[in-house]
Formats: structure tokens, sequence, C-alpha cells
């Protein structure tokens, strides 16, 4: 019952289109984004979740399915906590309360 929270999905996508990156499959994120027709900035939004602190990202893909009403957390909820560089910081913001409102 329910459904995978749509920032789950968008994890495994980026580690999904990273791999057809490093394996040579596809040219690099502008072909990505030729090839999904989507601009190269929702991309790089999207490959950014890559950045984050591994156990972050294994939260991210393992959270709880959406059961009714819209997902809690928004790919734009995490774009600073993916932009900070040190993983310990991330996971102080990514346990702040008001990083996922």
């Amino acid at each position: 019952v329910g459904r995978i929270p749509r920032i789950s999905r968008l994890m495994a996508l980026a580690h999904y289109l990273e791999h057809l990156v490093v394996t040579g499959q596809v040219k690099d994120y502008a072909e990505l984004a030729r090839l999904g027709h989507v601009s190269r900035a929702r991309i790089t939004q999207i490959m950014n979740l890559l950045l984050l602190a591994p156990d972050i990202q294994e939260e991210i893909l393992f959270l709880p399915k959406t059961v009714a009403g819209r997902d809690p957390i928004k790919l734009r909820h995490l774009q600073a906590v993916a932009l900070e560089r040190d993983w310990g910081r991330q996971r102080e913001m990514w346990r702040r309360p008001n990083v996922l409102a």
C-alpha cells in the first residue's frame, strides 16, 4: 500500500544516470538532458543528490512509502544540504526538522 516517494525515485535515478555516464553509454550530463527532454539545470539538480553523504542517500532510498497526500520531502528541500561540502554538516542539516519544510 502506498507509493515510493518521488525523492527516493530521483535518488535511484541519479545513481542510474551516473552509471550511464561512467560506463560511457552516455557522453555527459548534457546528453542525458537531451535524451530525457529536460533542461541541463534539471539534470544537475537530480545529480546533486549524489553529493549527499552515503548514509543520507541510503535513508532517502529507503524512506517509507507515502500512503496519502503529498510526499514530505521534495528535491528543492535537499539542494542546500547537497551543496554543503562537509558530510558532518550535511548530517546536521538533514536532521533539522525545518530543512524538510
